[in-house]
């Protein structure tokens, strides 16, 4: 089953993320009290759990939240889903918006981590309907 592994929020962009074990998401905005939040399309940031384990693998000792995720996610290649793909989770739908992003200077994260997967391994979607998410929550895309 595809699900939530980690719900991760900061009030700080750039920084890495704090894990809770809910969160409300708010339709055209992002997640609550977190700073990926706003009008605009970068609302949530996704990562594949995968991905950070083959990170930790190599021998980065990293928590979940490290790279500024919203979600850590089970069981789907994000970086494979194309643009406008619809995942669902409980009444939740979040539209992905862009796969990757191209970091402009040396984050807190890369300063401290020595790199970030999120340009290459990440995804970021709009909340297009919003509702709570808990930790263990199926993940669907539609």
């Amino acid at each position: 089953m595809n699900k939530v592994i980690a719900i991760c929020k900061s009030e700080i962009k750039g920084t890495a993320k704090q894990c809770v074990n809910e969160i409300n998401a708010i339709k055209d905005f992002g997640f609550e009290n977190d700073a990926h939040a706003g009008k605009w399309h970068r609302q949530v940031s996704l990562l594949e759990l995968e991905k950070i384990e083959d990170f930790r693998a190599k021998g980065g000792k990293v928590e979940f939240g490290a790279f500024g995720e919203n979600l850590v996610i089970k069981g789907i290649e994000l970086s494979k889903l194309p643009i406008g793909q619809i995942i669902k989770i409980n009444d939740v739908l979040l539209e992905v918006t862009q796969i990757g992003k191209e970091c402009h200077t040396k984050c807190v994260i890369s300063q401290q981590v020595g790199f970030c997967i999120m340009p290459i391994n990440g995804i970021f979607a709009k909340v297009i309907s919003g509702g709570n998410i808990k930790v263990n929550d199926e993940v669907i895309l539609l």
